[in-house]
């Protein structure tokens, strides 16, 4: 199972499921496909925290998320 934990930095889904890459970079993060910028800004933001920065839907990105196979943790809040 693919399970994306929403409290994990972006570099760190990432690292786990390198499949992520493309993925995020068609919905339109474009700089995931940048090692530098994954490796440095990728290690300090969470996937809910670019998609406030890009003005992206976060129900959206998840949305796309689960249908291509992901399954989102939800925090315990």
């Amino acid at each position: 199972m693919k399970e994306l934990d929403l409290t994990q930095s972006v570099y760190t889904l990432t690292e786990s499921y390198p499949e992520l890459i493309p993925l995020l970079k068609e919905i339109g993060f474009l700089g995931i496909a940048n090692p530098v910028t994954r490796n440095t800004l990728g290690r300090i933001m969470t996937l809910p925290e670019g998609c406030k920065k890009q003005d992206k839907n976060l129900d959206e990105v998840l949305a796309i998320l689960r249908s291509k196979g992901f399954e989102i943790k939800q925090s315990q809040g």
